[in-house]
C-alpha cells in the first residue's frame, strides 16, 4: 500500500489564505468596476498635456482644452531674426490640427478600455500616480518648410550665392559673400516644441542661425546651363506649335577656369554666338499677334535715380521671348544690381525701417512682370512677397527679388512662344505678354482675401532740430497684414477654378516719430 502525503497544516493554511484573498480580490474588482461603471467623467489624476482634466465629462473637457488651445492659436508664431526683423505665420496657414477629440477620448477611455483587472489597476494607479497624455500636433510640411525658406530669404546678414548672367556679349560671373543661413532642423524641433507647449500663448521663436560660405563657382555647371547648339526656327503642323530659333552660345572653358585663379568680386567671359539660318521672322508667321496680358503700375518721374534703375530693368527684360517649356529668371536676366553696371541709390526696405540701397525700386518691375504673368496664366515657380506692404500693388500682388538669394521665376506652360515686352516711361511701367491664343482660353486673375492686420508701433527718436512740443513724421507707419492670394480662372464669366497660390505676411512698417531731445518723458 502507497504512502498518503499530508499537506502541513501551515501550508494548507497559506493556500487557503491565498485563495480566500484572490476570492477578495475578485470581489472587490467586481465591486469596484459597479461603482466605476455609471461614471461618466474623466478619472481622477489625469491630465491633457499638463491641462487637469480630471472629473471632467468629454464635453466639459473639450472645452477646457480648446479655450487652452484658442488662447495659443490667436497670436501668430514669430520667427525672430533679430530685434528689427521678423517672419509672421498664422496657425491657419500652416494647416495646424491639434486632434482635440482623439486626446479626449484618450483621457476619457483610461480605466474602461481594458478586461476588470487592467481597468481596476488604471484607476487605482491614477490614486498614486498621476497620468499625463503628451499631445503631437500635425502640421503640412510643405508650408512649414516654405516658411522657412522665406525666413532664410529674409535673415539680415544672409548668405548670397555665387550666382551669373548675360550682359551683351559676356557672361559675368558674381562672387557670393559668406553669410548667416538657417539651421533648419534646429528650427523646426523649436517650432514643434512651441506648438506642443500649452502652458504658454507666447509663440514667438528666436531663429537659430550658422554663418556658411558660398558654393564654388563651377564653370563646368555652368557651361553645361548656358550652352546651347543653333537650331532654326520651324513649326509642326498637326497639331500646330512654333519652335523659335535657338542661337547658339558658348565659351571658352580653359579661359574661364583660369580667370577664376584670380581672387576678384566678378569675371567677365566673353561668348562665342553662333546664329541659325532660319528666324522665327522667316517662317511667315505672326507669332506673337494676340495679347495675351498686361499690366501696369505708376511711378513717380521726379525721383530721377529711382526713374533710372526701373527703366533700366525694364529694358533688359523688354523682348524676351521663352520657348514651350523654357523657364524665365528676373535675376539672369537683369542681373547683378550695381553702380557699375548702372544703378543707383534709392530707396529700399532694410531692417523696418526705409533706407537707401543700389537698385531701389527695381521690385516695381518684378511685381509689375507677376502680374502680367499671372493672367497669362503662366506656370510661376519661384516667387516671394516683400517684408512690409508696397504702395504700388496690393498686399499678395507683389514680387520681390534679390540679386543672389530671391528670384522671380516662371515657365511658359503654353504651346507656343511668348513675348514680354515691359517698358517704364512717362510715369507708367507697363507689362503685356504676346503670343497665340490657343483653342481654349481663360480669364486669369487674383482675389486677395485678408486674414488679419496688424498696427505699426510707433518709435519716438530725438532730434534737435525739432521745435520744443513739437513732433515730426520721419516715417509714416504702415499696417502689417496676412493674406491669402487666389488665382481665379473664368471661362465666360464662369470660375472654372480657385486656386490658393500663397498666403503672404507682412510686417508692420513701423511709424518714426522725431521729438525734441528735451521732451523726453
Amino acid at each position: 500500500m502507497g504512502k498518503i502525503f499530508k499537506i502541513p497544516k501551515l501550508k494548507k493554511f497559506t493556500i487557503i489564505l491565498f485563495f480566500i484573498i484572490l476570492f477578495l480580490l475578485f470581489i472587490f474588482s467586481i465591486i469596484f468596476s459597479f461603482i466605476n461603471i455609471n461614471n461618466t467623467k474623466i478619472l481622477n489624476g489625469v491630465l491633457i498635456n499638463g491641462i487637469d482634466v480630471s472629473g471632467l465629462s468629454k464635453d466639459e473637457a473639450t472645452d477646457v482644452i480648446t479655450e487652452t488651445i484658442n488662447k495659443k492659436t490667436n497670436n501668430n508664431i514669430i520667427l525672430s531674426n533679430d530685434e528689427n526683423t521678423e517672419n509672421t505665420a498664422t496657425f491657419e496657414s500652416l494647416e495646424i490640427n491639434y486632434n482635440i477629440n482623439s486626446y479626449i477620448n484618450e483621457a476619457f477611455n483610461i480605466g474602461r478600455s481594458g478586461n476588470i483587472f487592467k481597468n481596476n489597476f488604471e484607476i487605482l494607479n491614477l490614486m498614486l500616480n498621476k497620468k499625463n497624455i503628451t499631445t503631437e500636433v500635425a502640421l503640412n510640411e510643405d508650408k512649414l518648410n516654405e516658411l522657412i525658406e522665406q525666413t532664410a530669404a529674409n535673415l539680415p546678414n544672409k548668405l548670397i550665392q555665387s550666382s551669373y548672367y548675360i550682359e551683351n556679349d559676356n557672361l559675368i560671373i558674381t562672387k557670393g559673400s559668406s553669410g548667416d543661413v538657417v539651421d533648419s532642423e534646429n528650427l523646426k524641433n523649436k517650432i514643434y516644441d512651441t506648438l506642443n507647449d500649452w502652458s504658454t500663448s507666447d509663440n514667438t521663436i528666436k531663429v537659430p542661425t550658422k554663418q556658411q560660405d558660398p558654393n564654388n563657382i563651377d564653370i563646368e555647371q555652368i557651361y553645361n546651363e548656358i550652352f546651347k547648339e543653333p537650331k532654326n526656327a520651324y513649326y509642326e503642323k498637326n497639331p500646330f506649335k512654333i519652335y523659335p530659333e535657338i542661337v547658339g552660345i558658348s565659351f571658352d572653358k580653359d579661359e574661364a577656369n583660369s580667370l577664376l585663379q584670380n581672387e576678384q568680386e566678378e569675371y567677365i567671359i566673353k561668348l562665342n554666338y553662333s546664329y541659325p539660318e532660319i528666324t522665327i521672322n522667316d517662317l511667315g508667321i505672326d507669332t506673337f499677334k494676340d495679347t495675351l496680358s498686361n499690366f501696369t503700375t505708376k511711378y513717380d518721374m521726379s525721383n530721377t535715380d529711382r526713374s533710372n534703375n526701373l527703366e533700366l530693368a525694364a529694358s533688359k527684360i523688354n523682348g524676351t521671348i521663352l520657348a514651350p517649356g523654357e523657364e524665365f529668371s528676373y535675376n539672369k536676366i537683369v542681373g547683378a544690381r550695381t553702380i557699375s553696371t548702372g544703378y543707383k541709390e534709392a530707396k529700399i526696405y532694410s531692417n523696418g525701417q526705409v533706407v537707401d540701397g543700389v537698385g531701389g525700386g527695381i521690385c516695381q518691375i518684378s511685381s509689375t512682370l507677376y502680374n502680367s504673368v499671372i493672367r497669362a496664366n503662366l506656370d510661376v515657380t519661384e516667387r516671394h512677397n516683400h517684408q512690409f506692404v508696397t504702395s504700388y500693388v496690393p498686399a499678395g500682388r507683389d514680387a520681390t527679388v534679390v540679386y543672389g538669394a530671391k528670384d522671380l521665376k516662371f515657365v511658359n506652360n503654353r504651346s507656343f512662344p511668348i513675348k514680354i515686352e515691359m517698358k517704364a516711361t512717362n510715369t507708367i511701367i507697363s507689362c503685356s505678354i504676346y503670343g497665340l491664343k490657343e483653342e481654349t482660353e481663360y480669364d486669369v486673375d487674383f482675389n486677395i482675401e485678408l486674414v488679419s492686420q496688424t498696427e505699426p508701433k510707433v518709435v519716438y527718436e530725438y532730434d534737435d532740430s525739432v521745435n520744443l512740443g513739437k513732433e515730426q513724421i520721419k516715417q509714416s507707419g504702415a499696417l502689417g497684414k496676412v493674406v491669402n492670394v487666389y488665382k481665379i480662372v473664368k471661362s465666360n464669366g464662369n470660375v472654372i477654378s480657385k486656386t490658393l497660390l500663397s498666403q503672404d505676411t507682412y510686417n508692420p512698417l513701423e511709424k518714426i516719430v522725431l521729438k525734441n531731445p528735451a521732451d523726453k518723458e
